[in-house]
Parts: C-alpha cells; structure tokens; sequence
C-alpha cells in the first residue's frame, strides 16, 4: 500500500511541477516573440512606415510621466491595433521610446492596449501576457479615452521597479531636450 501511495505522490508532484512551470515557459516565449517582433522598430523610421503614429494625452503631452514617480516615455501608437479585442505578444499596440541626449528616440517598452468595452465583449476574464495580467485604466483619464487594460513589458530597457511596471524611476521628462 505504501508503495502506491509514493507513486501517487510522485505523479502528482511531477504534474504540479510542469502545471506551474508551463505558464513561466509560455511567458518566457512570448517575451522572445515580442523581442524578435519589435527589434525592428529600434529604428524610429521603421516604426512609423509599419503604421506607428506620435501618441499625445488629452493635454497634447508627448512624454508621458509621473512626477516623483517615474517615467513611461514617448509612445507611438498603432490604432488600428488598439481598436481591436486582441492581444498579441507580436503585436504591441504601443511603442514606447526615451530619448538619447543626442535627440535621437531609443526604444524602451513595448505596451498591450485593449479597450474594455471591445475585449469584456467576447472575455469573462481580463487579457494577460508573459503571465501578467493587464491593468485596468477606467474614464476619465488622462489620455482622453474610454476605459481601457494596458500592459507595459520593459523588455529594451531595465526598469528597476520591474519589467512589466508602467513607470521606470530612471528618467523624468525633465530629462527628454524636446517631447
């Protein structure tokens, strides 16, 4: 009896084992498709030719930040992306680039952008990535749009609060010459 009693322990901690592994393999996948997705855009050029527009608040502020908090940076937007009710790990919403001292944007992040209306419509559950679930940004607010879930994914630049927080306490916009 012992006997089958080791053997049920140790199917069930083998299936434990890749159950909570397989979503920490899936994450670090689809981080590896977001990087071989976006390493294009690292050229601002590029991005705006595969349909990325400057994306302002409702205040027309391109750098977006959070005194004494941190920084998102300047982000260039694909609409028809965010208009959808589909996330994509390929396929970022957002691009979001800091700027080098010598004026020259450098991708930083990469952002998930989904309108709650759209995705609630057809899921019981809020979007995820990389085993992270979105936040929810509700109306009002500060860019002037409808309820919406994000995700920042720092994965071009190290954001000491974490890679999927939405401000890096490394910069301000005080620190970009132009927004």
């Amino acid at each position: 009896m012992f006997r089958n009693q080791r053997k049920t322990l140790i199917a069930a901690v083998a299936l434990a084992t890749l159950l909570l592994s397989a979503p920490a393999n899936a994450g670090a996948e689809q981080l590896s498709t977001a990087r071989a997705a976006t390493a294009q855009f690292h050229t601002l050029e590029t991005a705006v030719a595969a349909g990325y527009g400057l994306f302002t608040d409702a205040a027309g502020i391109a750098c977006i930040d959070k005194p004494g908090t941190g920084v998102m940076g300047i982000h260039y937007v694909k609409g028809a992306l965010v208009g959808d009710a589909a996330v994509n790990a390929a396929t970022p919403e957002a691009l979001v680039y800091w700027q080098k001292p010598n004026g020259e944007l450098k991708l930083a992040a990469v952002e998930y952008v989904v309108f709650k209306d759209a995705w609630d419509a057809v899921h019981s559950s809020p979007p995820s990535l990389f085993g992270q679930q979105f936040t929810l940004l509700a109306s009002p607010n500060r860019y002037g749009l409808p309820a919406f879930y994000e995700l920042h994914a720092w994965i071009w630049k190290n954001n000491p609060s974490g890679m999927f927080e939405d401000w890096n306490p490394r910069a301000s916009c005080d620190d970009f010459s132009a927004s």
